[in-house]
């Protein structure tokens, strides 16, 4: 009995199918919300608390001022697949996978600003605001019931 002899098939990948060659499924893996550019120490204090939430980061790109969520979509199968995609959101639709994470996974270069980290968002907030440990004295701490107050 011979074996048959395959030949790997040349497929020029496209946006069209380049979705289908995609094992990692990293782009529904977070998600991004855009942000208002963050001016004031208030603003940035804001910020502080967001990405003090666990799997959570900040960015600045070319577009503006960005929260970073790595959470997984409950909906993404094991193989990669999203399991409601007939009826999957309209910004799933939308989505473009120009420049996704399939032709290269984002590095520095790809960001103006990255905060990984509460500590890394806390010193650039030192640097970019003088008197920014003197903030939290300025108000009377108002007390709220709890406990740690």
């Amino acid at each position: 009995m011979s074996k048959a002899i395959t030949t790997p098939i040349k497929v020029a990948i496209t946006p069209e199918n380049k979705c289908g060659f995609c094992t990692n499924s990293t782009c529904c893996t977070y998600l991004t919300q855009h942000l208002d550019t963050p001016r004031s120490m208030e603003d940035f204090d804001t910020l502080l608390w967001q990405v003090s939430h666990q799997n959570t980061q900040a960015y600045k790109d070319e577009d503006g001022w960005f929260l970073l969520v790595n959470n997984r979509c409950g909906h993404l199968l094991q193989d990669g697949r999203c399991g409601i995609y007939e009826d999957r959101p309209q910004i799933c639709r939308e989505h473009s996978n120009d420049g996704c994470e399939f032709d290269g996974p984002a590095s520095a270069e790809d960001f103006d600003l990255f905060f990984p980290s509460y500590a890394s968002l806390l010193k650039y907030c030192r640097k970019k605001f003088k008197n920014w440990d003197r903030r939290l004295k300025k108000a009377a701490p108002k007390s709220t019931g709890c406990k740690r107050d």
